[in-house]
């Protein structure tokens, strides 16, 4: 597969002044949002969406249109467009990028996505340790209202709408979306049960559309060349293109915008120069590193789109790939996963705040000499005690690519209990 020829998100990146309001106008930024909201009905727009075959690219991958036509519409509540920027996962940087060099068509997908749903005040919900793209952000805003694009005469067109930047305070769970919207009130970052669903009561108890920083990107694009444009884009269930972060032990790491369906490996070798040193592959994380990891075998053919990564037994997710070399101690990388997951429990469900810290306990004592025979069955054990008992996914992030590193490389882990016993009996000669 050849360099994506087009790119809809990336083509700015790295571009100096990128991210201001007169670099955006003098190509053309703003001139789709005012020429929607003149001769579009709001109903034809998630209609686009909808045959753009757009799905959110925050992880989960749930067609964009069919979530916007869900938005309840009851009579004398507002309702409300989230856009979340809480970007936390380990391995993920794309959302950063759209906002730290492009904020200006963030703000017009925002723009249009808004007056498609009958919104007049949305948010945009950024990571709190996103300094330099908050800041872009919000002087992009401040611009706007400067320059008549935000307010109550958006672009002069008579529509109006409100934009507010919210800094989070550092809690990867406000990255989960019904968390989100209760720091939005100025609660504790607790998920919500479901339903209700947030388009039927979300902030504040109204309708409310959440969004990924990347899928509401795209929406300027399709709605100035057509969702059927968009939809020739990609494989036929995973239309478009994407952002794709690779990390880890590669030449060159960075964010590489092509279309879904391309080879990981292609990304990996030809995009990201290959596994630096010369050395050889051990393993993959392909989408965030909450997914299942992956072995080079299962890579070999794997492209990179949502069933493509499904028909492997991971995810896409975010679209973060973690590069891992042959010298990689897959102990000591679960074990620091698991040291992340643990910290970041909010505590509301006693299976994952128990569980997280259990499972990162065990495996500490694993790496510092002090496992025990049974440990790891153990460790099975606690992972189907948590899964799917709590209100939110945060304890199946944890959980999931557990699982995935002992089936793989269980023989890693038993070679730590193996130098424990020796150590033992070596010590009671």
């Amino acid at each position: 597969m050849p360099e994506a020829k087009t790119k809809i998100l990336s083509n700015y990146f790295g571009v100096d002044q990128a991210w201001t309001h007169d670099f955006y106008i003098s190509h053309g930024g703003y001139e789709t949002a005012k020429k929607v909201i003149t001769e579009m009905e709001p109903d034809a727009i998630t209609e686009e969406v909808k045959a753009s075959g757009l799905r959110g690219r925050g992880g989960a991958g749930f067609p964009t249109g069919m979530k916007w036509g869900f938005l309840a519409k009851p009579e004398g509540k507002p309702r409300y467009l989230c856009v979340n920027a809480d970007e936390s996962e380990p391995g993920t940087f794309k959302d950063r990028l759209i906002m730290e060099w492009d904020a200006h068509l963030l703000i017009e997908g925002i723009i249009i996505s808004s007056f498609a749903l009958g919104v007049h005040k949305a948010f945009v919900y950024i990571r709190g340790e996103f300094h330099l793209p908050e800041v872009h952000l919000s002087q992009a805003v401040q611009e706007c209202y400067d320059k008549g694009v935000l307010g109550d005469n958006v672009l002069g067109t008579g529509f109006h709408l409100d934009l507010v930047v919210h800094r989070g305070a550092g809690a990867y769970i406000c990255g989960e979306e019904t968390a989100l919207l209760e720091s939005l009130e100025g609660k504790r970052g607790y998920p919500r049960s479901k339903p209700p669903f947030p388009a039927v009561e979300g902030l504040f108890g109204c309708p409310t559309i959440i969004n990924n920083v990347e899928s509401i990107a795209n929406i300027p694009w399709i709605l100035k060349n057509g969702g059927a444009a968009y939809k020739e884009l990609g494989t036929e269930k995973s239309p478009g293109t994407r952002l794709y972060g690779i990390s880890g032990h590669v030449n060159k790491p960075g964010v590489y915008e092509e279309e879904l369906g391309i080879p990981i490996m292609e990304l990996i070798e030809k995009r990201a120069g290959g596994v630096r040193g010369g050395k050889k592959l051990k393993a993959v994380i392909p989408g965030g590193s909450s997914t299942p990891i992956l072995t080079p075998e299962e890579c070999s053919e794997l492209t990179m789109c949502y069933e493509g990564v499904a028909a492997a037994g991971s995810m896409l997710g975010s679209a973060g790939i973690i590069v891992l070399d042959e010298d990689t101690d897959m102990v000591k990388v679960l074990t620091n996963l698991l040291r992340f997951y643990s910290h970041e429990s909010c505590g509301q469900c006693s299976p994952c705040r128990e569980g997280t810290g259990w499972l990162y306990k065990t495996m500490k004592n694993l790496l510092q000499g002090m496992g025990e025979a049974g440990e790891l069955e153990k460790i099975e054990d606690i992972a189907s005690n948590m899964e799917m008992r709590t209100v939110c996914p945060l304890a199946a992030a944890a959980t999931m690519p557990t699982r995935s590193y002992l089936k793989k490389f269980r023989p890693e882990f038993d070679a730590y209990l193996k130098k424990v016993e020796a150590e033992m009996q070596s010590s009671s000669i």
